[in-house]
């Protein structure tokens, strides 16, 4: 694609960023999501980009591999990197770095309550002796580790994928794992909790609330299995608003890397 057919805003060099790859990243995909850099056009070449951004080669070229990541471009050997044409067929992606407000990391928290919800009622429904006994054995861990002290945050996030896997479906365990990158970080909840007994007893009532889950798949009580993965995703996001709110963390968190496994 011709330099000359960006914008003039497009040229000025990057100021200084933690992350240049980032910041080329979302200028070339802002450039496409406009229809500036149209379906099908080539990218300007890696010195064109360089010149332009400031930056170095070594900057472009992963940018350019994050878009194609994310299904915006197609590189050609020898050739370039051209935007793809069917750019609404991109694959669904969540930035982790992108979840700064709480009303966005609730928001993947909904999407999460509505997968796992209908992937208890499924588990309940379909759950053979093998995938029962992987529930309770999850179950059991988490026990173990409140018994030890820990926060039980891979067990708990094994319970959760011992659920979606007792439904025989593999795509609500690939699901899960892809939003349980996503989820609350488990330290901006612990500053609201004021002493470790506290924290213990939040832990236990999480705990409960696991118990209902499993006892409904045990039972394969499809209604009960719903209703209690739903109280207990709706009580993980209400209790986070709240302590939140009690921390004066209401307008920002922290990018979620570390999560809470809910």
């Amino acid at each position: 694609m011709p330099l000359s057919r960006l914008p003039a805003d497009f040229f000025h060099p990057l100021g200084p960023a933690k992350n240049r790859t980032g910041e080329v990243v979302e200028r070339l995909a802002a450039e496409i999501a406009s229809g500036r850099i149209t379906p099908g056009a080539r990218l300007p070449t890696e010195q064109e980009m360089t010149a332009a951004l400031g930056v170095s080669r070594t900057v472009v070229r992963e940018a350019v591999a994050v878009l194609r990541a994310e299904g915006l471009v197609e590189t050609r050997q020898g050739v370039g990197a051209f935007v793809v044409r069917d750019v609404q067929r991109r694959p669904f992606r969540i930035d982790p770095d992108g979840l700064r407000s709480i009303a966005e990391v609730v928001q993947v928290m909904e999407l999460r309550t509505g997968v796992e919800v209908e992937a208890a009622g499924i588990a309940a429904e379909r759950a053979n002796a093998a995938s029962r006994r992987r529930v309770a054995s999850a179950l059991a861990a988490i026990d173990a580790a409140l018994a030890r002290g820990e926060a039980a945050i891979d067990e708990d996030f094994a319970l959760h994928q011992a659920i979606a896997a007792a439904t025989g479906n593999p795509h609500f365990m690939r699901f899960l794992e892809f939003l349980g990158r996503l989820l609350i970080p488990r330290q901006s909840v612990r500053i609201g909790l004021k002493t470790g007994k506290d924290l213990r007893s939040y832990l236990e009532r999480i705990q409960t609330e696991h118990r209902a889950i499993a006892a409904a798949i045990e039972a394969s009580d499809v209604a009960a299995a719903r209703r209690a993965m739903r109280r207990h995703l709706l009580g993980s996001r209400q209790r986070y608003q709240r302590l939140a709110a009690q921390s004066g963390r209401m307008m920002r968190v922290p990018p979620a890397r570390a999560v809470e496994r809910v």
